[in-house]
């Protein structure tokens, strides 16, 4: 449900049309997540198209996990460069369309990756997830104009519920139509990338159509390039004014880093861990769905009463009871069974701690972009949240890389836990950021900002 005070479009703030044409793109998006990223691809990437070379799957899984990383780096190359010049020249829906069909074409093209065909597989990979990372930065940019900050928690937490609302439909006809993702049933599940690339391009359409360009551009005179490199080098030396958000983005690199491991993970550990069958496997594609829309409308309602650094911190708390129960899975099947005389399976035991880590994954992203909203002055929005994909990029290199390398070492299972210390560790950076001081700081950029713009045009005004 959208926020009572967005009703209609008031104080400049978008009107319940708009925040829902903004939420779409969650919406639409969600298919390249979760069927790419997350679940059908990854497996079949590691499981068909790389495959068992005797490793049991270390080989599959390093491969998967450097085309994520390559990824990313791209992103925290590029994304603040982008932001300074979406701000600047008031052009956040135009980059958000380039990224949108970029993701739409590279993401169609996963159809003609073949068993064998790595290095095409690693090369779309990067391309699809550099472009749909992109988007996820540009379109979190016009979340600080859509409503007061008392209600961004709402609005944040209904775009990540619809979003887990649209990947649930993206999943159930993946499930009824295309099958499992397996050698056997390769020329049906092929077609994941085509229908995720179509899903993704007709459902955005209401964001293109409905969502509005607030910003005022400013006169060009010079390249982009200099533009982007003049402001990213001036927001580098004003970060000093946002101590908060500076610290925040440090606590997220740490939390996403995690997030990002169970993304690109979670499915390929219940394949290769858990060993689970394909019923069980699509299950808990509904599961996840469900309990992370649950989790990003609930929290995002919670963090409105509490406060987003406290709902943060939650989140992270719930991710750590996550992991743990993950890692645990096998062992504790085996002992109630062994303790109680029982025949529970593992996967099924599974199917249950999936329900904690998908409350974990919608809140905690809720929470995260809201937070960097609230921190945000609106004339940066575009140019900060750059700097939050720069943050969520990096540590999906890291997180990413470190586990690739660590499952080569111990194996998948025991590197899981590497999560709970980035958690952890993330938690205690965030009890270094004051949310109260972090917002003032950006409301009190603002009125110097325009401050400053009327002293200029009072000068420019005839004598």
């Amino acid at each position: 449900m959208l926020p009572a005070n967005t009703a209609k479009a008031t104080d400049g703030y978008a009107s319940r049309r708009e925040i829902f044409g903004w939420a779409m793109f969650d919406f639409a998006n969600q298919a390249y997540t979760l069927l790419i990223i997350t679940v059908v691809f990854g497996e079949l990437f590691t499981t068909v198209i790389v495959g068992d070379r005797g490793d049991n799957f270390r080989l599959a899984n390093f491969l998967w996990s450097l085309a994520l990383a390559i990824s990313y780096l791209m992103v925290v190359i590029t994304a603040p460069l982008c932001g300074a010049v979406m701000d600047y020249r008031a052009e956040k829906k135009r980059f958000l369309l380039i990224s949108y069909l970029a993701t739409v074409v590279t993401t169609g093209m996963l159809y003609f990756v073949e068993p064998g065909y790595v290095v095409i597989g690693l090369l779309l990979i990067v391309l699809s997830n550099y472009a749909y990372s992109m988007g996820e930065s540009f379109i979190a940019a016009f979340l600080p104009e859509l409503g007061p900050p008392q209600s961004l928690g709402k609005i944040s937490g209904f775009g990540w519920a619809l979003g887990y609302i649209g990947g649930l439909f993206a999943a159930g006809f993946t499930l009824v139509v295309l099958g499992e993702a397996s050698a056997e049933n390769f020329e049906r599940i092929r077609w994941v990338g085509p229908f995720a690339a179509g899903f993704f391009l007709i459902t955005a359409i209401p964001t293109f159509l409905w969502l509005k360009e607030r910003g005022t551009p400013q006169p060009r005179g010079v390249s982009y390039r200099h533009i982007a490199l003049n402001r990213v080098t001036t927001t580098l030396h004003e970060l000093r004014y946002f101590k908060d958000l500076t610290v925040f983005l440090i606590s997220l690199l740490f939390s996403m880093a995690g997030v990002y491991i169970i993304i690109a993970f979670a499915f390929i550990y219940g394949a290769q861990v858990i060993g689970w069958d394909e019923s069980v496997r699509n299950i808990m594609f509904i599961i996840v769905q469900v309990t992370a829309a649950a989790g990003a409308l609930g929290f995002g309602w919670i963090q409105d009463q509490l406060g987003a650094k406290r709902t943060y911190q939650m989140t992270l708390t719930l991710w750590v009871l996550a992991i743990i129960a993950i890692w645990a899975t096998p062992e504790v099947t085996q002992w109630v069974n062994g303790q109680f005389d029982l025949q529970w399976q593992a996967q099924y035991v599974f199917l249950v701690v999936g329900c904690l880590a998908g409350l974990s994954l919608g809140s905690s992203q809720s929470a995260s972009r809201a937070l960097v909203g609230l921190f945000s002055p609106l004339e940066k929005s575009a140019e900060f949240f750059g700097f939050w994909g720069l943050a969520n990029k990096l540590a999906g290199v890291l997180g990413i890389v470190m586990l690739g390398v660590l499952q080569t070492l111990i194996g998948l299972q025991a590197s899981i836990l590497l999560c709970v210390a980035l958690f952890v560790i993330a938690m205690l950076v965030c009890a270094r950021v004051n949310e109260r001081r972090g917002r003032e700081a950006a409301l009190a950029w603002e009125a110097n900002s325009h401050s400053n713009t009327n002293n200029a045009n009072e000068a420019s005004l005839p004598q």
